[in-house]
């Protein structure tokens, strides 16, 4: 395994969480992220047309970067990870506001950073609770994606996509994405893997309770979704991006 970054470690702890047309769970789940910790947290809100802008602007507690209109999940990431890092951020969380990721696992992500570079959830290990019914035709791309960067990395990773995740934010700063849509992971993944960071995977729930949720444009068909992401991974690979 390729050493870890140095363990050398300052500045706050941040959670970044991307939110799009969320206004029914967001509420909830910062309540649930303030129960567990007390450190940055930044809502990046994607543009949203719900009411979203309305709850969090009832929030002091937050961090909040508002795009005037939708430019991807990537972009929102992307934009968290900048704030956490003008701010000195050492340790970034990541995770979705849709109330499919439980907030009570992100002081054991923060911890298991003592032993990786990037610490990812996820829904497909032996201890990892399922609550739904994973739709087939998303299960099959993210068990061809995880494959094909196992493949490569040699990681034995489990889940490519799970948005819960945490960063050293020393490696973060080396990963240089700017995969605007929903194939920034495999730009990550890629990154990670030719910088020869470490990786830790941590089982989180697997709950589907939104079978209809839609990726946008024409990312639906799940073939080119599969196509988009393969391509973005091998651009990176390839040094394309």
């Amino acid at each position: 395994m390729p050493e870890r970054l140095g363990t050398a470690l300052s500045g706050p702890d941040a959670v970044v969480l991307p939110v799009y047309n969320e206004a029914t769970t967001v509420g909830g789940v910062l309540e649930a992220v303030r129960q567990v910790f007390d450190g940055v947290v930044i809502v990046v809100d994607d543009g949203s047309t719900d009411g979203t802008a309305g709850v969090l602007a009832g929030r002091r507690d937050i961090v909040c970067v508002c795009h005037q209109q939708n430019q991807g999940y990537g972009s929102s990431l992307l934009d968290g990870f900048a704030v956490a890092q003008s701010i000195g951020a050492r340790r970034i969380v990541t995770m979705d506001c849709d109330g499919q990721h439980e907030p009570a696992h992100i002081p054991a992500f923060l911890d298991a950073l003592a032993d990786a570079d990037i610490v990812s959830g996820s829904r497909y290990l032996a201890a990892s609770e399922g609550m739904g019914s994973v739709p087939a035709e998303r299960k099959a791309v993210n068990a061809c994606v995880t494959a094909e960067i196992n493949a490569v990395a040699g990681w034995g990773i489990t889940d490519a996509f799970c948005g819960f995740k945490a960063y050293r934010g020393d490696a973060l700063k080396l990963l240089d994405v700017t995969e605007p849509g929903y194939a920034m992971p495999l730009e990550l993944w890629a990154r990670a893997w030719k910088l020869g960071l470490t990786v830790l995977e941590l089982p989180v729930e697997r709950i589907y309770f939104d079978g209809d949720r839609s990726f946008g444009e024409d990312l639906d068909d799940p073939e080119r979704r599969l196509a988009y992401y393969l391509r973005v991974w091998s651009r990176t690979l390839d040094g394309e991006v």
